[in-house]
């Protein structure tokens, strides 16, 4: 995807989500124990950590800064306004402190806000009890190479501790992820997640659907009905057990 279809999506999932916030108190069922107030502060902070990380030159710490007493939606409103004034006066290949050691440059986090805003965009959504708006197959299947890649895969190798037993589990499994002509087969290998070709070996199991539906489902967002899962159930529970782990 290209910066200017990230951005666009950033865009539209922002005013998305600022529209289906409309009662701070309601409770986000896919977040449990939040409200969204809890849901809002949460995006309003994330987008502001990405602001003083390009500002500063790295992440900063401590993190959160002290409570600044702005009501949560104009918190929300003003870092969302500083977001996209930095990405703005920066280009993607401008170097950039991040989290994921392959990838330190301000791209990353343009990618990695189109996705956290649609996934809060759809919490924010579940909480209203309105209809989940469609996200675009080319972002979503973006998003879920995103997840298994970035998250899923890299976290088993650099944070296995977060993994408990999860990583050392008798057996090596395959789970093959499939969605509009894209594949990707993850291997629960012993002590970390490898994400191979889909001819690099056999897979126990399979989940497959729409990109939509798949992505939700890797964050977590929608239970096994919203898609299809075929083969060994105990895989494909132990892969959704390590989703948990790598992405709270």
């Amino acid at each position: 995807m290209t910066r200017d279809v990230f951005l666009r999506s950033l865009e539209a999932d922002f005013n998305d989500l600022r529209a289906a916030a409309g009662d701070l108190s309601l409770p986000v069922p896919s977040c449990p124990g939040w409200t969204v107030d809890d849901l809002v502060s949460h995006v309003a902070w994330v987008y502001l950590h990405k602001v003083e990380t390009m500002r500063g030159g790295k992440l900063p710490d401590p993190w959160p800064p002290e409570p600044t007493g702005e009501q949560p939606l104009a918190l929300l409103d003003r870092a969302y306004a500083e977001l996209v004034a930095e990405f703005a006066a920066r280009p993607d290949s401008e170097r950039c402190a991040t989290w994921y050691e392959p990838d330190q440059t301000v791209g990353f986090w343009v990618r990695r806000m189109a996705q956290e805003t649609v996934i809060h965009r759809v919490d924010a959504e579940l909480a209203a009890g309105s209809p989940i708006s469609p996200i675009p197959a080319e972002l979503a299947g973006d998003g879920i190479a995103e997840v298994l890649e970035v998250f899923l895969s890299y976290a088993t190798r650099q944070w296995p501790e977060d993994f408990g037993n999860l990583l050392r589990a008798n057996g090596d499994q395959a789970v093959l992820v499939s969605t509009a002509g894209a594949r990707w087969l993850v291997r629960l290998d012993h002590g970390s997640v490898e994400i191979a070709a889909p001819t690099a070996g056999q897979a126990v199991a399979q989940v497959s659907g729409a990109p939509h539906d798949v992505l939700l489902w890797l964050w977590r967002r929608v239970d096994d009905s919203a898609v299809r899962v075929e083969g060994d159930a105990s895989a494909v529970a132990r892969l959704r057990a390590m989703l948990e782990a790598a992405t709270q």
